[in-house]
């Protein structure tokens, strides 16, 4: 009879046939306890197989040890009737023709213990397993014999021992054994289960650390044990990239409130502009005003683009080998009509890696940067170092308070924003001058045109690693 599909899912939930994983505490006892588990059952195993081997070598030590007593008493012709045992052993002597000369009480006095064959084989020091039932009693025997020298000629004592009581013990054990076995093993379970919980709960507390910052709170930081472990490095490490975090989501809402307040400007400008425009009929100087904002607006659209795809980036996209004295000089080239004169200082060619156009937007900005500020002149330095190659802006101009110099690295900074908005800056060149060396392993610092004088100019000095033109 088939049972529709529907009916079944009406009488057994879906829910209850979904599988749960098991959570990382209870995986760790489940891999634990079978892991303990196994080794226990083996060890039990090994020690039951070891103290029965223990015990046999101890029996038949103990029927050799009887039998070369009783073949002494036999050489020296003073051996009793019956022969003296102790242990539960059973002791008969067969001569040569292989009949029974002598016994212990327990023994039959008629027929040997051993068969011819048999007999040959333990003279060579073997135990032998014979059934109990040629003693008359119930299981096994272990048999060893050892040999006797008398005035009638080789005689053999065969000393036998009854395996029961021995096979009792080992069987005792066992049972005692597997009865705690169970036990043992839940006890364990429990225990790992303790154990796991207390070693798991920092991690439970970093959970809910984490539930409760992406909740709400964006300032809390996740508690970090005292523990020293790896929980307390993972937490450590944790903290850190939310550090991180908080600084790059700062970093950015301050960048969108900036590009939409320096945005603001010109796009304010521009509709005044347009509005007189649109009421006056001479529009010549109105509409060059309205070019030049435009040109404002069109540089720090694409200082913005540079920015965004430099924080994408790790690297620079296109290396290539770069002779930076033939760089700068083509930049230079550019300002012939520039408001005071650049000059370029090389001995020659100076090789680099790196991207032509990211290195070439670092010169134009270095070099903007400079006529912007310079009172009569420029130069543009470039000079071969070991290891890196050595690229030097300097200008004539107020320079930069020491103080100011890493600031001005930061996006949107500005030191006199009356004159960066006059003269068309957007206060986004140095930040974009240094995040693009840094992809290329170079650094630029800032520093007084002479060193130890304040005044005397600002001189920009970029680092970059140095190539060496055969390797290409």
């Amino acid at each position: 009879m088939k049972v529709p599909l529907a009916r079944l899912r009406r009488v057994i939930p879906l829910a209850r046939l979904r599988y749960r994983p098991l959570g990382v505490r209870a995986r760790l006892i489940l891999l634990g306890t079978t892991g303990l588990a196994i080794g226990l059952g083996v060890g039990f195993l090994i020690l039951i197989a070891v103290l029965n081997h223990v015990i046999l070598r101890s029996v038949a030590q103990d029927a050799r040890d009887t039998g070369n007593e009783v073949a002494r008493l036999i050489e020296a012709g003073e051996a009793p009737q019956p022969l003296p045992v102790s242990g539960g052993q059973y002791v008969q002597v067969v001569d040569s023709h292989h009949r029974v000369v002598a016994v212990s009480s327990n023994a039959d006095r008629l027929i040997p213990l051993l068969r011819e064959r048999e007999i040959l084989r333990a003279a060579g020091g073997q135990v032998l397993v014979v059934d109990g039932s040629r003693a008359g009693l119930a299981g096994l025997l272990r048999v060893v014999t050892v040999q006797a020298e008398t005035s009638r000629g080789l005689q053999t004592v065969i000393v036998a021992r009854p395996m029961s009581d021995v096979n009792t013990g080992v069987d005792l054990l066992g049972r005692v054994l597997l009865g705690f076995y169970p036990l043992m093993v839940i006890l364990l379970a429990i225990v790992g289960w303790r154990v796991a919980g207390a070693a798991l709960r920092p991690v439970e507390a970093l959970r809910l650390g984490a539930e409760r910052i992406t909740g709400a709170a964006t300032t809390e930081r996740l508690p970090v044990p005292a523990s020293g472990d790896e929980i307390h490095r993972l937490a450590v490490t944790l903290n850190d990239m939310l550090d991180r975090l908080a600084s790059a989501r700062e970093r950015q809402r301050a960048f969108v409130a900036d590009a939409a307040h320096e945005l603001r400007s010109p796009l304010a400008s521009m509709r005044v502009q347009l509005e007189v425009a649109a009421r006056l009929e001479d529009h010549g100087g109105l509409t060059e005003d309205l070019l030049l904002d435009v040109d404002r607006l069109s540089q720090l659209v694409d200082d913005l683009l540079i920015l965004a795809r430099g924080d994408e980036r790790l690297a620079p996209e296109r290396v290539q080998l770069i002779d930076l004295d033939a760089l700068v000089r083509d930049v230079v080239a550019r300002y012939a009509t520039a408001r005071v004169p650049v000059r370029v200082d090389s001995p020659g060619s100076c090789w680099i890696r790196g991207d032509v156009g990211e290195l070439v937007r670092v010169v134009i900005n270095l070099i903007d940067n400079a006529v912007r500020h310079a009172r009569r002149q420029v130069t543009v330095t470039v000079t071969e170092a070991r290891p890196n190659q050595l690229l030097a802006v300097t200008d004539d101009g107020p320079g930069i308070p020491e103080a100011d110099r890493n600031r001005v690295f930061e996006r949107f900074t500005r030191l006199d924003d009356a004159r960066g908005r006059d003269d068309g800056g957007t206060g986004l060149g140095l930040a974009i001058v240094r995040g693009i060396l840094r992809r290329h392993g170079g650094e630029v610092a800032l520093g007084d045109t002479i060193a130890g004088l304040p005044n005397s100019g600002l001189r920009a000095e970029v680092r970059l690693p140095r190539a060496d033109p055969t390797e290409e």
